[in-house]
């Protein structure tokens, strides 16, 4: 490995000037990572038609795929199979996984069946398996299965983890067993992601002593070594089935494991101590992840820290949070999610004033309050019998949804609630201006709409024509009471 990162060092230094300069992933990197930046990279090494190595290339789709940018990889590896750079067959199967990320499961089928006969191994055969194993394609990845099978091509893990991996997506943790003994008759050597699929599946069928034998069958294999997959999951097992100590365990071994300091691991621990009470050490891990970012740490940290401890009720310590947020972040990077968790804290305590005034902060400060904020109050209101202000702040939330872009809509308890307000207010008005501003943001305004303003209508006294026809078009069943109601009204 050294060796050929030497040789690689020799060639970059050496480049001519038909070459990049640097390394083409320096290059699609430079101006950042997000897929403006890099396709606009990618544009332009295109048309510079300057020259790179073939070793270049593969990590440069390597590092594209682990961030996610598979339109750019397929692009490129398309590209320089133009210009005469003879693909391998593992290039091959990574360019069929890129195809059927981007163009769908018919184009990644076709490119497999037009590609020649000698490219046709256990390569290109897993990756389509794992692409019918990713769209959930439960018939077509057996049938593959059994042809690689057939063929010789399932002689290692990678296959049936894909398939292992599938029945758990489909609830068919039953099957995993099966997969396993089959590995075993093959003499198929399991690696971690086998082991991390197996106890996954026994977990979801309630077997926890089953996920400890597998776990001791790992320790005893010898050659495979516990990942931060495996204790990420063993910690949330235990967590979910409240064996405390086991899972307290696991969160040591998991900390031990993030040797990248990686933000999201932090968060992640935060997130299990705090299901499990251990109020210590969320706020121990919380100091760690400072120590590691001193300068800015990500709304996202403060937002899950904060959402802990109101969990945990310690609102003292989410209120010291939210003030240290408050001084690191500026207008523009305001994140009223944050706000929220705090304003839901004080209104599950009944601390109204408390949350009214992290509002007005969020306000002053730039914060924009999106449909959750409203849906905070109105939960208040509705808690207090006060339908005026709750209606108020549900139509809030439905335009600040409809503004934003993030369509919100009151759940059935909470408009049944609200019918019944307008029914007591007689407010015809109200009531048919709350179900055309419902119609706006679902598709279909449901029997509690309609056997609503059906009530509110009668209790008004007053007509509603063509009322028949608007049921009739939403395709909604009447109560047999509201039906007779119906019929007083639009006769």
């Amino acid at each position: 490995m050294a060796t050929m990162a030497a040789k690689r060092t020799k060639e970059i230094a050496k480049r001519s000037a038909h070459y990049l300069d640097a390394p083409l992933y320096h290059r699609l990197f430079r101006s950042g990572i997000s897929p403006q930046s890099v396709r606009a990279e990618l544009e332009g090494f295109l048309k510079s038609r300057k020259r790179v190595f073939k070793w270049e290339v593969g990590v440069t789709v390597r590092k594209l795929r682990d961030h996610k940018r598979y339109k750019p990889a397929l692009k490129l590896c398309e590209m320089m199979a133009k210009r005469g750079m003879n693909p391998t067959v593992s290039d091959q199967a990574i360019q069929l996984d890129l195809i059927a990320k981007t163009r769908g499961i018919l184009a990644a089928e076709q490119f497999f069946m037009n590609l020649p006969e000698a490219s046709k191994n256990h390569l290109t055969y897993g990756s389509l398996l794992n692409s019918y194993c990713k769209e959930v394609l439960t018939e077509k990845a057996e049938s593959l299965f059994e042809k690689m099978k057939e063929l010789s091509f399932a002689q290692t893990s990678m296959c049936y983890n894909s398939l292992m991996t599938l029945y758990t997506k489909t609830d068919q943790n039953e099957k995993v067993a099966g997969i396993i003994q089959e590995m075993k008759n093959n003499d198929i050597l399991p690696d971690v992601f086998t082991y991390n699929v197996w106890m996954r599946g026994l977990a979801s069928q309630g077997d926890i002593s089953g996920v400890d034998r597998v776990l001791e069958e790992m320790k005893r294999d010898g050659r495979v070594l516990p990942d931060w997959t495996t204790f990420s999951n063993l910690a949330s097992i235990y967590v979910e089935t409240k064996q405390i100590e086991k899972a307290e365990l696991a969160l040591k071994e998991l900390e031990k494991k993030n040797v990248s300091n990686d933000i999201c691991a932090y968060q992640f621990l935060i997130t299990l101590y705090g299901r499990i009470g251990n109020l210590a050490e969320v706020h121990r891990i919380w100091r760690s992840m400072k120590l590691k970012y001193p300068k800015k740490m990500a709304n996202m940290s403060y937002l899950n820290m904060i959402q802990v401890l109101c969990n945990l009720k310690d609102l003292s310590g989410a209120e010291a949070i939210f003030k240290e947020w408050e001084l690191s972040v500026n207008s523009k990077d305001y994140d009223v999610r944050v706000a929220n968790a705090l304003m839901k804290a004080y209104i599950d305590e009944d601390m109204f004033e408390k949350a009214e005034g992290i509002k007005k902060r969020a306000k002053m400060r730039g914060g924009r309050l999106n449909p959750k904020s409203w849906e905070i109050f109105m939960d208040y209101y509705l808690s207090k019998i006060d339908l005026k202000m709750a209606y108020w702040c549900c139509d809030r939330a439905i335009k600040k949804g409809k503004s934003l872009g993030r369509i919100w809509v009151p759940n059935n308890n909470v408009v049944s609630k609200l019918m019944e307000y307008f029914e007591g207010e007689k407010n015809v008005d109200e009531a048919e201006k709350f179900a055309d501003n419902l119609k706006k943001v679902r598709v279909d305004l449901g029997k509690e709409v309609f056997e609503g303003l059906i009530r509110v209508y009668v209790g008004a006294g007053k007509k509603a024509v063509g009322m028949k026809r608007r049921v009739k078009v939403e395709g909604v069943e009447l109560s047999e009471e509201c039906q007779k109601l119906l019929e007083g009204i639009d006769d």
